[in-house]
């Protein structure tokens, strides 16, 4: 008896992933859902008997769908697949009633481990190779060879497990827990950046430090934007003997940059299969506002691959935004690395 798949993840890449990890012969029917509340409507029409389900997700995320499931006492068996691999995430939606969880991106040997511990497969029973077309029912996606994925999807799924690294790193740091925003990806004029920044339409003024990085054919750089409202906080979960002083500011500055550039840029390197080397971090500006600290940008007559992620600190007020900018000059070699992950 095969069992009824549905795959919850608003990243075409991830669904491609997944739906590959799964052996032949584990489903009749492998269903996708593009967000929380199309899995519920799959969940409520009893049309799924596993799901694999992302927690950062737009419009509904993966801890509201199991809140539902719990809600709604809705028959099915969950397994997260994420990449905020947080302890607390892992935690939180086991509480919720997810039976377990995988972290992204997807490794078939644990997929099959998994399956096995509950169940759902035995080495021998089924085949080993990827899930052929005829496994799918009309009216489902196609199966993850022909799911199109585009570069800005791949990406934003990269930066989505590569941001799950980063604060995964400050939570261990400061024993807090982050909050894990849709990563937003997006080709923008520089002249154009501050506009697509979201804390640039707020009144709020930050501080920035921008550090350039490189990699075989991939060039750009990472700015920090840390609200200046949120300096005290974040010096005193830093354990600063001091807590407010300009070379405290800049101090905190450097070492959130540290921590968040470093780790992102490396979680992005490691699944492009490349080395991203870091240079020196420089000050943008202190205590000015986002079209201020951005106004280095609007010299340069380029179009640039801009990658935001808004890191919030649940329970504290702090808030900073980074963004990854990858030159024009990057993006062949950025899709053709991109190539191998989506094939």
């Amino acid at each position: 008896m095969t069992t009824r798949i549905l795959i919850c993840d608003d990243s075409a890449l991830a669904r491609k992933q997944m739906a590959r990890a799964l052996p032949s012969g584990l489903a009749d029917e492998i269903l996708f859902a593009n967000n929380g509340a199309e899995a519920l409507e799959v969940l409520r029409a009893q049309q799924a008997d596993l799901m694999f389900l992302d927690l950062n997700m737009p419009q509904m995320d993966g801890y509201e769908v199991l809140q539902h499931i719990r809600a709604e006492d809705l028959p099915i068996m969950t397994i997260v697949v994420s990449g905020d691999i947080q302890p607390e995430a892992r935690e939180r939606v086991l509480k919720l009633g997810a039976m377990d969880f995988i972290k992204k991106p997807t490794d078939i040997g644990v997929v099959l481990s998994l399956l096995a511990n509950y169940g759902f497969y035995r080495p021998g029973d089924l085949e080993s190779a990827a899930l052929s077309d005829d496994n799918l029912s009309a009216g489902s996606e196609p199966h993850s060879q022909t799911i199109s994925v585009s570069l800005n999807d791949s990406l934003q799924e990269i930066a989505n497990v590569a941001m799950g690294r980063s604060s995964d790193l400050l939570a261990r740091l400061l024993r807090v827990f982050v909050k894990q925003p849709v990563p937003k990806v997006d080709f923008i004029a520089n002249s154009e950046l501050h506009m697509a920044i979201s804390a640039a339409h707020n009144s709020d003024t930050y501080s920035a430090v921008c550090q350039g990085f490189t990699g075989a054919g991939i060039a750009g750089e990472a700015l920090l934007l840390f609200a200046d409202a949120s300096f005290r906080d974040m010096a005193e979960l830093l354990h600063y003997d001091t807590l407010e002083s300009e070379s405290v500011n800049v101090e905190v500055l450097m070492d959130m940059s540290s921590i968040l550039f470093g780790a992102f840029l490396r979680g992005m390197g490691d699944q492009l299969d490349l080395q991203l080397g870091l240079g020196h971090p420089s000050m943008l500006g202190q205590h000015l506002q986002i079209t201020e600290l951005l106004e280095h940008q609007n010299s340069r007559d380029e179009q640039l691959l801009c990658i935001e992620i808004c890191y919030t600190l649940e329970e504290r007020n702090i808030q900073c935004d980074m963004l990854v900018l990858l030159t024009e000059d990057s993006v062949p070699f950025l899709e053709q690395r991109l190539q191998y992950l989506v094939d």
